[in-house]
């Protein structure tokens, strides 16, 4: 089996790289390096199964020669993160809906299985919580850019549903909730690791709001073993799932958490949206999945709580930091 994944540089790509290179797969990474890293890939970058292609996934000339020598695509690459996407939307919604048109377009042609990776940002400012795959989505106002990512993001779905349904592609669409653990950057404002950064550096931990809006953290590697589970079953086909942890902690207890874990001095320091992104930002209160779907379809469900995922996390900023 020879797997394409776009985005394989980036911090899920490249765990789930890692993976099937181990399970004896060969791999094919696509990657523009514009928010994915060499240095993600540094444990496997000379595995003999391996070819990292640097290029664009709008580029249709290049995804479809690697799409005609590969079994499958994991289409992850897209713009993400709050700060990218409030810095510059454009780009955004070129890739995030660019991209997929080209990946779609072109699995379609050589008949390859694609997932598309989304995000629970399409269920917007919904507060039916737990959030279901079939439940109304929410977005802002179109004069709000946080929300282009989401609604980009919606458009996948609604292109990789199109797909499915009138050419009989497989397509199977995950849901991500808040992803994190080893090779996660604070660079585009992904709390976790800057909240590390910061308590081992024993400075001010900067909670944007009022700290009281909770999310669910899921380790990367069982993120990995759903999106691989996904991949494989025949019944995904054609469905939206959520993958994500249940596990809700509200961001001044993940602040509180990670003080206590690195034995940090840090303080706390509470910061309004309009001052951390220079203009308004609405924020969801709660994120929190239903993965009732994916544990029936294929018996997944995290094996790694938040505590020990921190440790993992503190564990690798340390070592990169030089301290014990």
């Amino acid at each position: 089996m020879k797997a394409l994944i776009t985005g394989g540089a980036g911090f899920i790509g490249s765990h789930l790289a890692e993976r099937l290179l181990g399970d004896g797969q060969e791999v094919v990474i696509l990657d523009n390096l514009s928010t994915g890293r060499l240095e993600n890939m540094q444990t496997f970058r000379s595995h003999p199964k391996l070819q990292f292609v640097k290029g664009d996934i709008r580029d249709v000339s290049l995804v479809q020669l690697l799409a005609a020598e590969c079994d499958v695509i994991f289409h992850l690459a897209a713009a993400v993160g709050v700060q990218l996407i409030a810095d510059d939307p454009v780009r955004t919604i070129e890739t995030n809906i660019g991209g997929t048109e080209t990946v779609l377009a072109i699995a379609n042609k050589f008949g390859r299985r694609v997932l598309i990776a989304s995000t629970s940002e399409v269920y917007g400012k919904s507060e039916a919580i737990p959030f279901r795959e079939e439940d109304d989505i929410v977005l802002g106002s179109t004069s709000l850019s946080r929300w282009s990512y989401a609604c980009s993001k919606a458009i996948d779905e609604f292109l990789g549903q199109a797909y499915y349904q009138q050419y009989g592609l497989d397509v199977v669409i995950a849901r991500f909730f808040n992803t994190i653990g080893p090779r996660q950057t604070g660079r585009y404002g992904m709390v976790v690791p800057r909240f590390v950064q910061w308590a081992l550096k024993d400075e001010p931990i900067c909670i944007y709001g009022t700290g009281q809006q909770s999310r669910c953290f899921c380790y990367v590697q069982d993120v990995v073993d759903a999106v691989i589970g996904l991949m494989q079953c025949e019944e995904a086909v054609g469905q939206i799932f959520n993958v994500g942890s249940s596990e809700e902690v509200s961001i001044k207890q993940l602040a509180d958490k990670v003080v206590e874990l690195t034995a940090s001095r840090s303080v706390q320091e509470f910061v309004p949206y309009e001052v951390a992104y220079g203009r308004p930002i609405e924020d969801m209160m709660r994120r929190v999945p239903c993965t009732e779907r994916i544990r029936k379809t294929i018996g997944w469900k995290p094996k790694t709580d938040l505590q020990k995922t921190l440790r993992f996390i503190i564990a690798e900023h340390r070592e990169h930091m030089g301290t014990k």
